[in-house]
């Protein structure tokens, strides 16, 4: 599959392969989920993008999610990247209930291995010797061509032995802080938890549940021993979101579904949650998930 090219538009400058983004040669952080939703909308630009189209691509069946609040987070954090507003877009434009448009003007930024055969080019027509340069590019493509075969003779043969991925539900978060406020914090970190879970590289590792009926019982009713049961699942995250000196605590779990044992604990505690924050903590919570799970 061909490699998307760089693009730019306006200050900034972003690669859709690796996720990267620039302005004016800075840095700019952008999670590798709302990344990939801003390669689908620059790769049509001035053309609608449905929801159901980026549900599709960035959640793929079998993935349980709360879509619409991941879409709406990653539309949030793309736009904070960008310095775009939803009220007056310049880059970014809602489509209500459909999907989104991205209506700045983009271009592609040649590559370097693109001027270089441009280069090449205006050397042959100024009868300048070439030979030399397209034997070393010819063995140089001989060498890439092997090791792809041989790549993707190691992806056939390691196929079949692969192990199936270990199932997790992540259980809606408790507000146990008494303040309603930290409602939405406590809904956030778990759907985003549930998000950062079901990356695409970590789906190859773990298969995520996170909107079954049976995760959302009060927790005075929450048997884990019968989530597992009920949702066929081998494992479950949950956490607490309580008051601490300062600030606030989410004190996160994993447990094992068939004996309830705890895996692993953490708290986090930070004078506040906002919207980076959460994804920080979340990540944090499914870094530290998938790599406890991987030492079973």
């Amino acid at each position: 599959m061909a490699t998307a090219p760089r693009v730019r538009f306006g200050v900034f400058e972003f690669d859709p392969s690796s996720g990267d983004l620039k302005r004016e040669g800075v840095a700019v952080r952008l999670q590798p989920q709302p990344a990939r939703v801003l390669s689908l909308l620059v790769a049509q630009p001035q053309s609608l993008v449905s929801r159901d189209s980026l549900r599709r691509q960035i959640w793929p069946d079998g993935t349980f999610v709360d879509f619409e609040r991941g879409l709406n987070f990653c539309i949030a954090q793309i736009r904070a990247a960008l310095g775009d507003s939803a009220d007056s877009p310049r880059f970014i434009e809602t489509v209500p209930r459909r999907g989104y448009r991205f209506i700045a003007p983009v271009t592609a930024v040649e590559s370097t291995a693109s001027a270089d055969e441009r280069r090449s080019a205006v050397s042959e027509a100024a009868g300048m010797p070439v030979a030399a340069h397209r034997r070393g590019w010819w063995l140089a493509g001989a060498a890439t061509a092997a090791a792809a075969g041989l790549f993707l003779v190691a992806v056939l043969v390691g196929a079949g032995s692969r192990p199936s991925p270990i199932r997790i539900a992540v259980v809606p978060f408790d507000n146990e802080s008494g303040s309603a406020a930290l409602n939405t914090v406590a809904s956030g970190i778990a759907d985003l938890t549930v998000a950062r879970l079901a990356t695409p590289e970590r789906l190859r590792a773990v298969s995520v549940v996170g909107n079954a009926a049976a995760l959302r019982r009060p927790r005075a009713f929450r048997d884990v021993k019968t989530i597992g049961e009920e949702v066929h699942v081998d494992y479950v995250v949950l956490a607490q979101v309580t008051a601490a000196p300062g600030g606030v605590r989410v004190i996160a779990h994993l447990i094992r579904t068939s004996d309830e044992s705890h895996l692993w604990a953490n708290a986090f505690v930070r004078p506040s949650f906002d919207l980076d924050q959460q994804a920080d903590v979340a990540e944090s919570i499914a870094q530290s998930v998938v790599s406890r799970l991987a030492r079973r």
